[in-house]
């Protein structure tokens, strides 16, 4: 890739590369720098979709990542980008099985392999080999995942899908800190008990409770994702990691789609939504998530994914008429309060130290 605008002070505020077949702009270059194994341009913010692969082409063939120090901008923009694109994927899942006619097992099956083609696709343009990462149980536990997920909202709306889903996620990998030993201030398990009993709240029996069945499988969906992101910390890889656990959970998600083959239902409508789930809510948003991780600080990156059951909510009432009603409104106060009290009581304990 030719080079065609760059000073030798670095002191140039945008570079352009050309190359035949597509360009990739970065804005906001300040600096250059080295780093073992990996060239990163201080305060780039990649614009394209090929600049979020092989653009990253100007970081070749190692891990996906952004410089930690990009401008604060850039910082928020792509932030944003990744939490719209997760709470997406509650609402492409609810509009394709409510409002066309594709099955449960056949959406979770285009997903992933829409999901595994794009992930795969931005690796091998960096030069990565995506065979090579991954593994079978994070596999499982993603498709475990995806299906729990995909017929959960046959009966949940966007907004109570996401909220059971983040819950369950936040609730299992808090829960794995505390077998692991790790300890709460009297703040901090305050904050986990309202969580918990905001969960339960959702889920009491009652008109305006969600179907059990469907409620109990959302649950499952985010145990077996909790478990996924506890099995790919410290990855050095984490894009070309989900990249391998997309492709291994084909087999799975091909398993589930054969023995449900008798309520196959293929629909034009409904294979666009679960390749937009897949490719650009999960394959891209995960890319830019796993690129932009290394700028936020811990606290900050898991307080930001609070936002995500508020996006889906507001797009369920946007996209699909959907209504908040009393008691999702107040299990979100204390699902997403409690959930945020461990964290900032978490963070505040860091600080301290």
């Amino acid at each position: 890739m030719a080079l065609t605008s760059y000073s030798r002070r670095f002191n140039r505020k945008k570079v352009a590369l050309g190359r035949a077949g597509g360009a990739l702009y970065l804005a906001g270059c300040a600096s250059r720098f080295k780093r073992p194994g990996v060239t990163v341009y201080r305060g780039c913010a990649l614009v394209t979709a090929r600049g979020l692969s092989h653009g990253l082409g100007f970081v070749p063939r190692g891990p996906l990542r952004i410089d930690p120090f990009m401008n604060k901008n850039s910082i928020l923009l792509l932030t944003s980008v990744a939490m719209i694109a997760f709470a997406a994927n509650s609402l492409l899942c609810r509009i394709a099985l409510r409002n066309t006619g594709i099955d449960a097992a056949s959406f979770t099956l285009v997903r992933i392999v829409s999901g595994a083609l794009m992930l795969g696709l931005i690796v091998r343009l960096r030069g990565g080999d995506v065979a090579r990462h991954g593994n079978w149980p994070s596999s499982f536990a993603l498709f475990v995942y995806a299906a729990g997920f995909s017929f959960a909202y046959l009966s949940l709306s966007a907004a109570t899908g996401a909220l059971l889903l983040f819950g369950a996620v936040q609730t299992t990998m808090i829960g794995y800190g505390l077998w692991c030993g790790e300890r709460l201030s009297p703040g901090q398990t305050a904050g986990l008990m309202f969580a918990c009993a905001g969960l339960i709240v959702l889920m009491l029996p009652g008109l305006a409770a969600p179907p059990l069945r469907s409620a109990l499988l959302m649950v499952a969906a985010g145990m077996a994702w909790g478990v996924y992101s506890l099995r790919g910390r410290g990855g050095s890889d984490p894009a070309a990691n989900t990249a391998g656990n997309f492709l291994r959970a084909l087999p799975f998600a091909g398993a589930l789609s054969l023995a449900a083959h008798s309520g196959t239902v293929l629909d034009g409508a409904g294979i666009g939504y679960a390749i937009a789930s897949g490719a650009l809510a999960s394959g891209l948003g995960y890319a830019v998530w796993y690129a932009v991780l290394p700028g936020l600080r811990a606290a900050n990156a898991a307080t930001v994914q609070l936002s995500v059951p508020v996006i889906a909510a507001l797009g369920g009432a946007l996209f699909l008429g959907e209504t908040m009603t009393p008691r999702l409104l107040l299990a979100s106060v204390a699902i997403l309060g409690g959930i945020a009290m461990v964290i900032g009581g978490w963070r505040f304990g860091r600080r301290a130290a």
